[in-house]
């Protein structure tokens, strides 16, 4: 049997890269997936893709009146919203003494602002059906640790983490489970692009499995906490990262690039 059957579920942030992969994990464990990202035409041809009554819309998760009009399409094609999966984001890499007041409030505008606005109103949908909900926040290791040129980003992350928390604690009378999935460094094309060879070195010292993360190993997390299995699941972040938050001092020998 299929995990996610006759659920509706909606991914921000869905037409490519750990969103992508995500939508797909959930149509493949039979739910109804919305793609919802700021490129149309992208968020189109993933639902097309994705074929069993999947949606494609396009939103700018930092609009509250962009949010409002996603999930108004959402509940008038699908009725409901059963799974959000909390992935739209943005990042950059400058040093805090370099950081921009317009950067800044961009970045945390769609990572933190972003994601409040979509989980708020994807919780409400689930308010009013009654039958409780599944929501899941994309944090990062940048949230949990200092790390160079990460001032605006890290701060988002961190602030989604405690967001995560406290939507925890107010939702779980409605049935509800909140959680974070905090990635580390995983195989993206956009990773691909932008980490040289002394970033992919430098992870490889760091992360114990000595390797990126695919998009896919964080889709099996996504579907892990969306289903029944994860119903006493609440409030925690999971981080897949091949070990690379809980590792310490690692003595290696000639270690390769991840």
């Amino acid at each position: 049997m299929r995990r996610l059957a006759g659920k509706v579920a909606v991914v921000t942030g869905g037409a490519r890269g750990i969103g992508l992969a995500v939508a797909r994990a959930y149509a493949r464990e039979g739910a109804r997936v919305v793609v919802a990202d700021l490129n149309a035409e992208g968020a189109r041809a993933a639902a097309e893709d994705l074929g069993g009554g999947a949606l494609g819309l396009v939103v700018d998760v930092a609009d509250a009146g962009s949010v409002a009009a996603m999930i108004a399409a959402i509940v008038e094609s699908c009725g409901r919203i059963d799974i959000l999966m909390n992935n739209a984001g943005i990042g950059a890499n400058t040093p805090f003494l370099e950081t921009r007041l317009e950067d800044w409030n961009r970045i945390l505008g769609v990572n933190l602002t972003g994601a409040f606005l979509v989980a708020q109103g994807c919780a409400r949908e689930m308010v009013r059906v009654g039958e409780g909900g599944k929501i899941v926040n994309i944090a990062s290791l940048s949230g949990q640790r200092g790390a160079n040129g990460r001032a605006a980003y890290g701060s988002a992350k961190a602030g989604l983490e405690l967001l995560t928390k406290v939507m925890a604690v107010e939702l779980a009378e409605h049935g509800i489970n909140v959680n974070n999935i905090a990635p580390g460094a995983i195989e993206t094309d956009i990773a691909r692009i932008m980490h040289d060879r002394a970033t992919r070195a430098a992870y490889g010292r760091l992360i114990p499995m000595v390797r990126y993360g695919t998009p896919e190993e964080i889709a099996d997390a996504a579907v892990f906490l969306c289903s029944d299995e994860a119903r006493y699941v609440h409030g925690h972040t999971l981080n897949v990262d091949g070990g690379f938050r809980e590792a310490g001092l690692m003595f290696k020998r000639d270690a390769p690039e991840a």
